[in-house]
């Protein structure tokens, strides 16, 4: 009880502090965690518009949080869907900060519209340190080393046909040479039944957590913490993603990987 005390009173003790529950089983945390005050003000952001009628069901503030990000930092964000989360990245990180929001050219093919409806969004002044970057989808780069590497819902993706079948570890290599020492590797994704691997990635859109952590953790990072504020025990694990019964409410896995100093 000490401790959580400490950790509560120090928080509460900061300008702007304010507090996110946590589930218990979240890498082993406190109950409760300090939000910064620059995350809570992204988040708040009324440039967000609609997205923040998401917010409770995607846990934006408890993402944020989890990734650790910060201002002045640079953050490659890959296949960013709608902009959702580069909305709040674009905001934490400031104008000394930079967002890269990588569209593999494969993925072009397949959804122009919303990778045009997204390269609206980055040419809207008010995210002038977003950036859009396209390649293969098996040559990540980006032209400076970055602190953060994002992925939400999509790591999946990249072995499937679609998009070249990429091989996970050698893309996994490409992300641990594009940040800097010490950097993070944010993945996110639709958990599939334990057990499957990776057999699921192209007819469920779903993927092993613990195959990701297998491949991750082969290619030099350190697994350096889960969260479980996107998790739903109810979700049966044999729908497709975007079955009507599950749709927008998978059971998701959070997890952080470490580059080595």
């Amino acid at each position: 009880m000490r401790s959580i005390s400490v950790v509560l009173l120090a928080a509460l003790a900061m300008p702007g502090a304010t507090l996110v529950a946590q589930t218990p089983q979240d890498n082993h945390m406190h109950a409760l965690q300090y939000v910064p005050p620059y995350v809570r003000a992204a988040v708040a952001d009324p440039a967000r518009g609609q997205d923040a009628s998401n917010d409770a069901r995607r846990k934006v503030t408890e993402v944020m949080v989890f990734s650790n990000v910060k201002p002045g930092e640079k953050v490659l964000e890959l296949i960013p869907g709608s902009g959702y989360f580069t909305r709040v990245f674009s905001d934490i990180v400031g104008a000394k900060g930079h967002v890269y929001a990588l569209w593999p050219d494969e993925y072009v093919k397949e959804d122009t519209d919303e990778v045009a409806a997204f390269e609206k969004l980055a040419a809207d002044s008010h995210y002038s340190n977003v950036s859009v970057l396209k390649q293969p989808a098996a040559q990540l780069s980006v032209s400076e080393p970055v602190d953060i590497v994002f992925t939400s819902q999509n790591y999946h993706d990249y072995p499937d046909k679609f998009m070249g079948k990429v091989d996970p570890v050698a893309f996994d290599k490409q992300v641990f040479a594009a940040l800097k020492p010490g950097g993070l590797f944010i993945v996110i994704d639709h958990v599939a039944p334990e057990g499957s691997g990776m057999a699921d990635t192209d007819t469920l859109h779903r993927i092993d957590p613990a195959i990701v952590k297998k491949q991750v953790e082969s290619a030099g990072f350190v697994f350096a913490g889960e969260s479980n504020v996107l998790r739903n025990p109810n979700d049966p694990h044999t729908n497709k993603v975007f079955d009507k019964s599950i749709r927008g409410h998978t059971d998701q896995f959070m997890y952080r990987f470490r580059k080595p100093e």
